[in-house]
């Protein structure tokens, strides 16, 4: 008689939000906490040990690349970094016969890519769960991070506000995204030319965000600040028409001030002072850049153990 056939689960990949339902979104954030306790503690957690991650980068990266890579050895991997400088997507290899070859060798894949639509072929041809490490049109690790980094100072998110000034980029699509996943509101306010494609947001629920032509005006009572740099990578032949369009949405104490009196401050860095946000500000009692910044490394861990050993507390 022949042995029943292996039944393999679907495989998981992080390549948007919408990818993770609310209670998956939930349990890696609170997963990221008792990792977070325990790194603190100097607690050992291996609970990838002896996994593998590849990072891909075909955009250069600093948080990205040190929060990945320290991230995987705390949890007893190891780590293989490639860009297009040492591997043959730089001789012009077609994207799917990289993860068809990557994907036979390792357990988890970070990219860091330019179009949506180029990690979605890698992801289609990957045998391993693929994460999503930045994209022109979103950076869910980043927002994860966010949001943990709010509720631990907030406790919830649900029914807050935040506010989005500057570019309506990455960052602001994904946290339309994670809005209406969570429970939350945005209000957005760029420049006109670098306003929202409403067709892209056609899917979103009614009430998720709100736009505002004021940057003032989308602070006003939000729980939450946040911005980005101005020209993100790929655009710097725009810069100088960028720097004169975004002159009015700096992020500054005026904008803190019509804020929530708690509100909080957040940049994913790196930070341009005097361009999209003042010194005072992400330099001020209302800043919490840093932990922000630490805190992609704790929720990159808890979400590479969600996608490779599933839910823990199951």
């Amino acid at each position: 008689m022949n042995p029943p056939a292996k039944v393999h689960k679907p495989i998981k990949h992080f390549l948007q939000f919408s990818d993770f339902t609310k209670d998956e979104i939930n349990y890696v954030l609170k997963r990221a906490q008792l990792i977070k306790d325990k790194f603190k503690r100097y607690e050992p957690h291996h609970s990838l040990h002896d996994r593998t991650l590849a990072m891909v980068f075909e955009k250069a990266s600093t948080r990205t690349r040190v929060s990945f890579e320290a991230g995987m050895y705390q949890l007893g991997g190891s780590v293989i970094h490639l860009t297009t400088h040492d591997s043959q997507l730089g001789r012009s290899e077609p994207i799917e016969d990289t993860a068809q070859v990557v994907s036979r060798m390792v357990d988890i894949i970070m990219i860091r890519t330019f179009e949506q639509t180029r990690i979605e072929s890698f992801a289609a041809n990957s045998r391993v769960p693929v994460m999503n490490g930045l994209t022109n049109e979103f950076h869910p690790c980043q927002i994860l991070a966010d949001i943990f980094t709010f509720i631990e100072y907030r406790k919830s998110i649900e029914n807050r506000t935040v506010a989005w000034v500057g570019d309506a980029n990455n960052m602001a699509y994904t946290w339309i995204e994670a809005a209406a996943l969570l429970g939350f509101k945005v209000n957005v306010s760029a420049p006109q030319g670098y306003q929202l494609e409403t067709a892209r947001l056609a899917h979103i629920p009614s009430g998720t965000f709100e736009t505002f032509d004021n940057p003032r005006d989308a602070c006003l009572n939000a729980d939450l600040v946040t911005t980005d740099v101005w020209t993100s990578m790929g655009y710097e032949a725009e810069n100088a028409a960028r720097m004169k369009a975004f002159a009015d949405w700096c992020v500054d104490t005026d904008m803190m001030a019509v804020a929530a009196p708690d509100a909080l401050f957040m940049h994913c860095l790196p930070a341009h002072r005097g361009e999209e946000v003042t010194a005072e500000v992400i330099d001020g009692p209302q800043s919490v850049v840093w932990d922000e910044a630490e805190n992609r490394m704790h929720v990159q861990k808890a979400l590479m153990e969600y996608l490779l050993l599933g839910d823990k507390s199951a």
